[in-house]
């Protein structure tokens, strides 16, 4: 697949062509707020499928409002599959998710319809269509004394010790990334052997298995009209029910490092519930937020999927 832009019209014939292929996939990847659902369920009124959801977030059955979840009208338009079905406690890693998608994915090839892989998340996609390492379970006693640490002290003691155990993976991380620098430490602590060497030894991806025939876009557009449309999005957000569902997830009490409480957008607008921020205050810091999050997603397929077909609105 080249990088030629291509419009949905011209992407409906593309996907015609798929019809014979005895396991054809379609992949529509791309920043918050491009319009990949609105494109994959075009796609399904053209031709049967399922839409199966690569966004790490909307895996949880929280927040459906501010995760941009289908709606129940979306939802009756195409079988969807991997959308709201864990609790907000509930960790779903990449290799989790892959394998669950790989499930969805078969089903619909068992009925003889298209798989729809469409979301936001790079790293899920990369780990499904690309391989990922299998690393060994970890043991819980280390798991539990890592993110211990992280709640308790933040992460900078935790980059600071993953820095002297792998100085090469730390680089690659922000010293904020509390995630990513918990699960590297975990994974050296654990088997003693870099992440990335295990990365290195990454399983075969679903691209690399015999018969598939797969269609790979990136919807995007230009910086400033991606902007607004974020800003008009979370304001849709807020008019529809945002803020009651966030309640009802704050109600759960949370630890603090449980990724739906990281979701674009979450941050400020709890300080607001919370009375730490004006609701004028919460709301421009989710918009700017959101545009950040977009322009690093743009960057991030910009140059991690630059071999893919982009589509444009």
């Amino acid at each position: 697949m080249d990088t030629q832009a291509t419009s949905l019209v011209k992407l409906k014939d593309t996907v015609s062509a798929l019809k014979d292929a005895d396991q054809p996939l379609v992949v529509i990847a791309g920043a918050t707020a491009t319009g990949k659902s609105a494109f994959a369920l075009d796609l399904a009124d053209h031709m049967p499928s399922t839409i199966i959801n690569a966004d790490s977030m909307q895996v949880y059955d929280a927040i459906p409002i501010l995760t941009a979840q289908p709606t129940a009208q979306e939802r009756a338009q195409a079988p969807h599959a991997l959308y709201g079905f864990l609790p907000p406690d509930d960790a779903c890693s990449a290799a989790r998710w892959s394998a669950l998608a790989l499930q969805a994915i078969q089903s619909a090839w068992d009925d003889r319809r298209l798989p729809i892989l469409v979301g936001g998340t790079g790293l899920y996609l990369r780990s499904l269509l690309r391989g990922i390492a299998d690393v060994p379970d970890i043991d819980p006693a280390i798991r539990t004394s890592v993110r211990a640490q992280l709640e308790a002290e933040g992460p900078a003691p935790l980059y600071e010790q993953l820095s002297a155990l792998d100085p090469d993976g730390a680089a690659r991380l922000s010293p904020n990334d509390r995630q990513r620098i918990a699960r590297a430490l975990e994974v050296v602590l654990a088997t003693g052997t870099l992440l990335a060497e295990w990365q290195k030894q990454a399983a075969p991806g679903l691209l690399d298995q015999p018969g598939v025939t797969a269609l790979r876009v990136v919807a995007e557009m230009d910086r400033e009209t991606l902007y607004a449309r974020c800003e008009r999005r979370l304001d849709a957000m807020l008019s529809a029910g945002a803020l009651d569902e966030l309640a009802e997830l704050m109600r759960k009490d949370l630890a603090s490092d449980t990724p739906i409480l990281r979701a674009v957008g979450v941050p400020p607008l709890a300080q607001y519930m919370r009375e730490a921020l004006s609701f004028e205050e919460a709301v421009e810091l989710a918009k700017r937020d959101t545009r950040r999050f977009a322009k690093r997603q743009l960057t991030w397929f910009r140059h991690q999927f630059a071999d893919w077909t982009r589509l444009s609105q």
